[in-house]
């Protein structure tokens, strides 16, 4: 047996002993804190007697025990499940070492009781999370992430902690994960999307605020966003060679993870669309993901029995941290466009006098700078008027 069953027989065998502790016990746990039915069944009866004003329940401790509390539980219990007898009740009595600690074997059953919860809630959210994601959806996913954040606060209120996330340590940190499969639907939404912020720049003034390159499931497809976003914060113009620049700045196409046909192939000016509704598509996919990911750190989590009940939600909110940041996006991207930003700072629009004269400062600087090289860059000069003079051969 293992020392979670153990305990939920010692609490018994402890009631049963001294029906008193059940004055200990009956505010903080609940039948359904126990793992096993049968135990489930024992407690519950006890509660019921004891609710019922049952004479047992108000033993003084070291007094003996009527025996028509055994028998007055076996009975209700019945009710409730099925195959308890008399020897095993009476089994769970010799199991308790020591009925005065009841408090403390009751408390090793919660801790048991809530790593079985936070695991069963994590399993329902992944399992929800491969549905929404064969069928395009995103409600399930959010509705049993939101059960799972709650059941959390709620272990955390019972337990006496406080539900903040907690950073664990090396030996408890998630491990690094193989890159999930993506469906071509998910890759032909982030290809097009790409495809209808670079023939229309402007339309990446409403994604920003929501959309984030951690979004794309394709790395390429998440440097190429980097590319337009930084282009288009640089007030510089888009096209399909702007872009292309951008991502061999950036070092895409040295390491492989872009190549030129395939930036020049998404970036096409003949592809164009409303890219809000493919966004928010591109962050649906994001969500469901995420999710799957963060039910199977948390289901991981919640196997290591090594860890108190602080520390496994401490450690499970914390995994939820990514989740909770795509499910805020997902509301901004669902909730009214921003206001229009000045002209002045449209993608293509003249710059500002201010950031005009901030570049002719630092050119001035520049220049500044480069004085002691002057000499030679005259004579390099010299070189082409030479050749002006020259007929042609």
């Amino acid at each position: 047996m293992t020392p979670l069953v153990h305990a939920e027989q010692a609490v018994l065998g402890a009631i049963f002993l001294e029906p008193g502790q059940l004055d200990r016990l009956s505010a903080w746990l609940r039948p359904e804190h126990f793992s096993r039915p049968a135990h489930t069944a024992i407690y519950a009866a006890m509660l019921q007697l004891k609710t019922d004003g049952h004479p047992a329940a108000a033993t003084t401790a070291g007094f003996p025990v009527p025996l028509a509390w055994v028998t007055d539980t076996l009975r209700e219990a019945s009710t409730r499940t099925r195959g308890l007898t008399a020897s095993y009740l009476h089994s769970l009595a010799s199991a308790c070492p020591r009925p005065d600690h009841a408090p403390v074997y009751g408390r090793m059953v919660l801790e048991g009781a809530i790593h079985r919860s936070v695991a069963q809630h994590a399993a329902r959210l992944h399992q929800a999370a491969l549905a929404d994601s064969r069928a395009g959806t995103v409600e399930e996913t959010l509705h049993h992430a939101q059960v799972l954040t709650d059941v959390l606060a709620d272990l955390a209120r019972g337990w006496g902690t406080e539900a903040r996330p907690v950073q664990p340590p090396t030996p408890y940190a998630p491990q690094a994960e193989r890159p999930q499969a993506v469906g071509e639907q998910v890759l032909a939404d982030e290809e097009f999307l790409l495809g209808c912020l670079a023939a229309r720049p402007e339309q990446l003034l409403g994604l920003v605020r929501w959309l984030r390159p951690g979004d794309f499931a394709d790395p390429g497809h998440q440097q190429l966003y980097r590319a337009l976003g930084a282009l288009h914060h640089r007030g510089e113009p888009i096209d399909q060679l702007t872009v292309l620049w951008e991502t061999q700045r950036r070092g895409t196409l040295a390491d492989g993870t872009l190549d030129s046909e395939r930036v020049m192939r998404i970036c096409d000016p003949l592809v164009g669309g409303a890219a809000e509704h493919f966004g928010e598509q591109v962050v649906h996919a994001s969500l469901v993901r995420t999710a799957a990911l963060a039910a199977r750190q948390v289901g991981a989590l919640a196997n290591r029995d090594a860890l108190a009940p602080g520390q496994l939600i401490g450690y499970a909110l914390h995994a939820l941290g990514p989740l909770d940041d795509v499910r805020r996006r997902l509301r901004l991207a669902r909730e009214a466009e921003p206001e229009p930003r000045p002209p002045g700072s449209q993608p293509g629009a003249p710059p500002p006098a201010a950031r005009i004269d901030a570049a002719r400062a630092r050119s001035r600087l520049a220049d500044a700078a480069a004085a002691p090289a002057a000499p030679a860059a005259a004579s390099c000069a010299a070189l082409p008027s030479r050749h002006n003079h020259r007929s042609p051969s």
